[in-house]
């Protein structure tokens, strides 16, 4: 983790904690010759432009404040809902997506492929279990957690 990554997140934390905001992501990412710092943000019912509004100013204030800049960099802050498609970062993530439509992204290929969509159905600290649609059969197909590189939310077509 990137020390401004870790740097705006002890900054964050307090912020999203005072008004019972989750904290869902967070990256600092160059993109062409611009710098992105993005907070993906969320609570109970959902995020409105409010609340991401709330947390810009809030966060933008206290980043103003310290010194030294713990982002020399010029750069641009969002602050924003992280959307349907969710990512499945913590533990608790993985939990709730227990029964819901999701996509798994590997390192390495598993039955020729490295993406899968499908029904998370099962879930062990070191496995997690897809009910996927191949064509017209439905398989269940476990993955090693270690070989997941990203996984989120999906929407079904």
């Amino acid at each position: 983790m990137s020390s401004v990554v870790e740097t705006v997140t002890k900054v964050v934390t307090p912020i999203l904690e005072e008004q019972n905001f989750e904290l869902v992501d967070l990256e600092f990412v160059k993109e062409g010759k611009n710098w992105f710092l993005r907070v993906f943000i969320d609570k109970l019912n959902g995020i409105d432009i409010e609340d991401c509004a709330l947390v810009s100013e809030k966060l933008s204030d206290a980043l103003d404040e310290m010194d030294p800049d713990p982002i020399p960099q010029a750069y641009f802050l969002e602050v924003s809902s992280p959307g349907a498609e969710r990512p499945l970062k913590k533990e608790a993530d993985y939990e709730n997506a227990i029964g819901e439509y999701i996509h798994v992204s590997l390192y390495t290929t598993v039955e020729g492929d490295k993406q899968f969509d499908g029904f998370l159905k099962e879930l062990t600290p070191e496995t997690l279990t897809l009910t996927v649609k191949i064509k017209t059969r439905i398989k269940d197909i476990t993955f090693e957690r270690s070989n997941i590189a990203k996984a989120r939310l999906a929407i079904q077509f």
